[in-house]
């Protein structure tokens, strides 16, 4: 069996030392996969019909949303969609 230097998926068996720490568990970097997940984040929201939307809100309306939220224990973007889904019915 032949070492190949940048196989960085199998174990190296002919290592003289020893790695410190806890072994690697992806063969990419840590910016790698980063993207590779914010990636597949973004395909899982598109398949589930979903789009982003960025607001900006009053530090107060953002407290008060953060404690509501925390009352009926969902997240707060759950609560400000579920928010925005009732106003656009009453419209």
């Amino acid at each position: 069996m032949a070492k190949v230097s940048v196989d960085r998926t199998t174990i190296d068996l002919f290592a003289t030392d020893k790695q410190r720490g806890r072994p690697k568990s992806s063969p990419y970097s840590r910016e790698q996969q980063l993207r590779i997940n914010k990636k597949n984040q973004l395909m899982r929201d598109k398949q589930a019909g979903l789009k982003r939307v960025e607001i900006k809100l009053h530090r107060d309306s953002y407290d008060k949303a953060s404690e509501v939220a925390l009352e009926k224990g969902i997240s707060r973007s759950e609560l400000l969609a579920q928010l925005i889904e009732e106003s656009l019915k009453n419209l």
